[in-house]
């Protein structure tokens, strides 16, 4: 078994408006993280996952990249205590 780990994403640049958090939920959903990611007010986005190391490791890279309209310059991430969220989901402001 797996050890669960909590990540905290942020991630600026062209990220809002660009169908990023959208895709974000279908790339967490496809490796099996729960989480969420929201828009901030200040045009980043924040992404909390949990999971195996291997799957975020893999959402890292794609945050990295992104959707294809999106244009990331900065991904920072942090660790933080396991939520036990039940699913990956879509915040609001």
């Amino acid at each position: 078994m797996s050890t669960v780990e909590h990540r905290i994403f942020r991630i600026s640049g062209v990220v809002q408006g660009v169908f990023y958090r959208q895709s974000t939920r279908t790339e967490a959903r496809r490796l099996g993280l729960v989480g969420y990611a929201r828009n901030n007010e200040d045009g980043t986005v924040t992404i909390e996952a949990e999971g195996s190391v291997a799957a975020l490791d893999a959402l890292e890279a794609w945050c990295r990249q992104g959707p294809p309209a999106a244009r990331v310059e900065q991904v920072t991430v942090s660790s933080g205590p396991v939520q036990g969220y039940p699913e990956f989901a879509i915040q609001r402001l």
